[in-house]
């Protein structure tokens, strides 16, 4: 029996190419082109945008990576073509089949994203499809005895720049969010007071002061500094332990925490002065700083022995979101405007609200694709107990939900919501009043 004879050096393998004479073979040929002609245009339209808007490096990373993969499954619809009808390159197949297997590979990245933070169910479905389409055209192409020439070395070239793929999507939807937290800081400060001309006033100046020490910059949402009058009388004896107990049990309902004292008796602070003290909707970049000054002015008579000062800012990190200017006024608590349940109630007990609102963006292109809009408000309010802002982003007509704990959480490490507060800085009057 005469042995098979050997190839010359040089020459490429006999390949068995699927046969077109056959309407199963025909058929799968259009399905795995239009499996990769669909993806090719998904991944070069994500790729695109995140490699030229995305708000982060890894995001621009995961950009040329979807766009390297788009032109992979490109190349591959071309290698199917050539391996299913014209038979002009030999290893067309092996193109073909890394073409499928890459397709497979970045559809089912891309169906866990859409899956887990996607509002859609299009895009899961589409994914999914793709995802099964593209398995079974790799299974499909792997059939037709493709040639694979240094199979340790083309196992490396492909499962390398595989695990370099998946390495860098899940540092970028999952460890990255969680990373480089930082805080600007306030400080406040108060200068001496000072009286005015006909003693019957005086005015305390406070200087503020934003730091942003971080590599990131912030968007100020809004602001507030308030002062709050105390009494503080002294009690002629020492103050019973029982009265210690009913002082303790205030710090449970109020924002406001006062020693427990042998002698002070402290009663609750009422608002004398609140304002923002920096422009909403504008922002700080990294290593900036912004200082202002805001003055406050008692009359010399005050009942008041104490005034304290409060400070607090609601921020959002540029490298999560995108705010649409402007961030306008929208509604007010007493006015006849969209105003949420919660706000009505906290109105109808004290304490007023304006309510700002604007548009935001995801920080990159397949949550910006397959989520729906979300809006940032911004909640001032105010009231003879205090002030404070409050932050919340929800999609429209979502804004009368109170979000529960574990989905508050999951909007400030999505969005780098930051809310800093600094005080009480207080000061005694008696140096003041005592100058009558």
């Amino acid at each position: 029996m005469r042995a098979q004879p050997r190839p010359h050096p040089g020459s490429h393998p006999r390949v068995r190419r699927p046969s077109l004479r056959t309407w199963p073979s025909r058929v799968a040929l259009v399905v795995i082109l239009l499996i990769l002609l669909m993806t090719t245009l998904m991944l070069a339209r994500f790729g695109r945008e995140d490699f030229v808007h995305a708000l982060t490096f890894p995001g621009r990373v995961t950009g040329a990576v979807l766009l390297a993969v788009a032109f992979t499954t490109l190349l591959g619809a071309a290698a199917v073509l050539d391996h299913w009808v014209r038979h002009r390159f030999p290893y067309s197949g092996l193109v073909a089949l890394i073409g499928t297997f890459a397709a497979f590979l970045t559809n089912a990245m891309l169906l866990v994203e859409t899956w887990k933070d996607g509002d859609s169910s299009a895009y899961p479905a589409l994914f999914g499809a793709l995802a099964a389409g593209s398995a079974w055209a790799s299974f499909a192409v792997w059939r037709t005895s493709v040639v694979v020439p240094a199979p340790k070395r083309l196992a490396v070239a492909v499962i390398v720049p595989s695990v370099v793929a998946v390495a860098n999507f899940g540092y970028q939807n999952l460890y990255q969010p969680y990373q480089r937290e930082t805080r600007p800081v306030i400080t406040l400060s108060m200068g001496k007071a000072v009286l005015s001309k006909d003693r019957k006033a005086f005015a305390v100046p406070v200087d503020l002061t934003l730091q942003n020490h971080g590599d990131v910059g912030f968007y100020v949402l809004q602001t507030e500094v308030h002062a709050m009058g105390q009494r503080v009388p002294l009690s002629p004896k020492d103050r019973l332990r029982q009265q210690w107990r009913a002082d303790a049990e205030q710090w449970t309902g109020s924002s406001e925490v006062n020693p427990l004292s042998r002698r002070e008796i402290h009663q609750p602070g009422e608002l004398v002065e609140a304002q923002p003290w920096m422009p909403y909707g504008q922002w700080i970049e990294s290593s900036d700083t912004f200082t202002t000054r805001v003055v406050v002015q008692l009359p010399i008579d005050t009942p008041y022995d104490q005034v304290a000062f409060y400070a607090t800012a609601s921020l959002a990190r540029k490298d999560r979101l995108v705010l649409q200017p402007p961030l306008q006024f929208v509604a007010k608590s007493w006015g006849q405007g969209n105003v949420p349940g919660w706000v009505k109630q906290q109105q109808e007990s004290g304490r007023d609200s304006l309510i700002y609102r604007a548009r935001v963006h995801e920080n990159n292109a397949i949550d910006e694709y397959t989520r729906d809009a979300r809006f940032v408000t911004v909640y001032w309010m105010f009231g003879t107990d205090g002030a404070k802002v409050a932050t919340s982003i929800a999609r429209k007509g979502e804004e009368d939900r109170v979000p529960t704990p574990a989905e508050q959480r999951e909007l400030v490490n999505r969005y780098g919501l930051v809310d800093l507060v600094t005080g009480p800085y207080v000061r005694t009057l008696w140096d003041i009043k005592s100058q009558r």
